[in-house]
């Protein structure tokens, strides 16, 4: 009797919301027991969930992966999807998968299963509650009973499936960026998508920068990396690109600029990456730089500044174009949808070969894989001296550094 007494002392001290997530963890697996013998010793249960920021060809690339795996397993399979990312994994928010889930979704953007940013830097750190949410996730995983989880994700949603590798889950993930900043893949599912967004937004801003004879600056995602830039920037004809990769002199664009007035050019177009830095801050600290712009002049952002500069050094009258969270959006783009289909295929052939701890790439045009340890917390920035530059460069396309 005292015994219990305590358990119940315990089990109530408990601030209420991690007392229901052990309620609900427990009684889901008492109303799905899971037991491969008592099936045959055939069901293959897995796990899937969709992590950090969405983008077009998340639904394309979870099709790949199940109807592969259901054309492998047909009904001696189990997919159970995680609410919103890793935090569904977290707080055991979990449903069942259908075979129809995953019809009609190779042309819908976004993700059926949601998404959320849980950063990886506060994985070890317990949640408001005191939850420790590392073991959170494999208490889930492990009374489940999941063969392996699929991850869909860039890269800190890479660094934390990599973490749960390291703690003894079997994981296969996939790369999922708008950036294509992943290291040990050529390319990213979702990248493409987003350039023809961020094109398609510059090719519309030529009508009306030519119309009003005005300096048009298109603000590109892109914080640490700028391919996405860079890629838009050239398929829509912009006059000046701007990228993390190369910091900029503001007098170097600002001539660009005159040039282009002096040879009777009405208008400008800048494809500026939204983490473009100029090369008087490149060489600032951290600190230093936030110390800079606490005490400077608060900008919306580097587009923003750059405008500014550039109508106080030119008289020029500049405007700025924010296609924001448009490039994340609308349905994945014909490549895409190839793309996803093959690294989807790919890993389900992962998981039949029980080949675990690795990402799904793409080396020289063909799909293959890597070890999730030599992928997390690299990233895959662009050359300075790339070829692709180079060739910008030789057709007239100015990046402010020369």
């Amino acid at each position: 009797m005292p015994s219990i007494q305590i358990c119940f002392q315990v089990i109530f001290s408990l601030p209420l919301e991690n007392l229901c997530i052990i309620i609900k963890m427990e009684f889901e697996n008492a109303i799905e027991p899971y037991n491969a013998e008592e099936r045959n010793g055939k069901m293959m249960r897995v796990g899937m969930l969709t992590s950090g920021g969405d983008c077009q060809s998340l639904n394309a690339t979870m099709r790949g992966v199940a109807k592969s795996l259901y054309r492998m397993y047909d009904d001696d399979l189990e997919i159970i999807g995680f609410e919103d990312g890793y935090k569904g994994l977290i707080y055991a928010d979990y449903h069942m998968m259908k075979r129809t889930d995953f019809s009609g979704i190779l042309t819908e953007g976004g993700t059926i299963l949601g998404t959320s940013r849980q950063p990886f830097k506060l994985m070890r750190v317990p949640d408001e509650n005191g939850l420790d949410k590392v073991e959170a996730m494999k208490h889930t995983y492990r009374k489940l009973k999941l063969e392996c989880l699929v991850v869909l994700g860039g890269n800190g949603s890479q660094k934390t499936a990599n973490l749960l590798r390291e703690e003894g889950l079997n994981i296969v993930s996939l790369p999922k960026t708008i950036d294509n900043d992943l290291w040990g893949t050529e390319m990213t599912f979702g990248f493409q998508s987003a350039v023809n967004v961020a094109t398609n937004a510059i090719d519309c801003i030529h009508t009306t920068a030519a119309s009003h004879g005005r300096v048009f600056i298109v603000e590109v995602m892109g914080h640490k990396v700028g391919a996405l830039t860079l890629h838009a920037g050239i398929a829509g004809g912009a006059d000046i690109i701007l990228i993390p990769e190369v910091p900029y002199d503001i007098n170097i664009v600002v001539e660009a600029l005159r040039e282009r007035n002096r040879k009777g050019k009405r208008f400008s177009i800048l494809a500026v990456a939204e983490g473009a830095i100029s090369k008087e801050d490149a060489k600032l600290s951290k600190k230093e730089l936030k110390e800079k712009k606490k005490n400077g002049v608060v900008y919306p952002s580097v587009a923003y500044e750059l405008g500014a500069k550039i109508e106080e050094m030119t008289g020029q009258e500049v405007r700025v174009t924010v296609p924001g969270h448009m490039q994340r959006g609308g349905e994945p783009c014909p490549y895409d949808r190839v793309l996803s289909t093959r690294v989807g295929a790919a890993a389900a052939k992962l998981i039949q070969e029980k080949t675990y701890g690795y990402m799904v790439c793409i080396k020289n045009g063909e799909v293959d894989k890597v070890p999730l340890q030599e992928v997390a917390g690299r990233l895959k920035t662009v050359d300075p001296k790339s070829a692709m530059i180079k060739e910008a460069k030789m057709v007239g396309i100015c990046f402010g550094d020369e």
